[in-house]
């Protein structure tokens, strides 16, 4: 992926950082971006280690932040434009399984679906005019948004409407968008209930990014299983 630039939203910790630094340590630029501009400049450091690294403080919620976001990215690399688009920034207000729809405070489930669905749109939105030919929108999800289960609230609705998001970029944009079903990965957004290690899914987004079919993937969700038999 050299020359390629990369931009991951929600960079600083979890699946968004193991995904930024897979990237780095294939040669693409990557660009982190968090709400808390202490982590994006720790997580610079850390991983200019071992590639090339650039961040800046952004919330998802605010599109003047994406736009400074995608302009500095656009020319951060090393030549111009926005190669792949990970949106992986997310909220989740509440413990997984203790969150019933009915119980959920109207507060709550607005953050929720302005942070994980508006977000998405809107990091998609701005960056749009600066993605390359070929370029890639990847977006984590996993089973919830497409089987319900008890307890999971305003987060299953987000994820299940971050989907649509992916399905209507595909048909729209020039560029592939696919949303890529992680299944249960060990974070604080997961409550840290058990799951795979993050830097284990990690490499999935490098090849969506750069060898899986747009024909068979483009607008489709993307499963551990696909991946790792087109790996083999």
């Amino acid at each position: 992926m050299d020359e390629a630039t990369v931009v991951v939203t929600g960079g600083t910790r979890g699946v968004g950082r193991a995904v930024a630094a897979a990237f780095a340590a294939e040669g693409a630029h990557v660009v982190v971006c968090s709400r808390n501009g202490d982590d994006v400049d720790g997580t610079v450091d850390a991983l200019a280690e071992s590639g090339d690294v650039s961040g800046l403080r952004a919330d998802v919620r605010d599109e003047y932040d994406l736009e400074r976001l995608v302009e500095h990215a656009a020319r951060a690399g090393a030549r111009e434009g926005i190669d792949a688009v990970v949106a992986n920034a997310g909220v989740n207000h509440g413990t997984p399984g203790e969150m019933p729809l009915g119980e959920e405070p109207y507060s709550r489930f607005d953050d929720t679906l302005r942070t994980n669905v508006r977000g998405v749109f809107a990091t998609v939105h701005e960056a749009a005019p600066h993605l390359t030919e070929g370029a890639r929108v990847l977006v984590p999800s996993g089973s919830i948004a497409r089987e319900a289960k008890p307890g999971m609230g305003a987060y299953a609705v987000s994820k299940a409407a971050a989907e649509a998001v992916v399905r209507q970029a595909d048909a729209d944009l020039d560029a592939t968008a696919m949303t890529l079903d992680l299944g249960l990965v060990d974070t604080a957004l997961t409550g840290h209930q058990g799951g795979r290690d993050p830097a284990d899914v990690a490499p999935m987004f490098v090849w969506a990014a750069t060898a899986a079919d747009p024909e068979e993937h483009g607008g489709g969700v993307v499963g551990l299983r696909e991946w790792k038999t087109a790996t083999r």
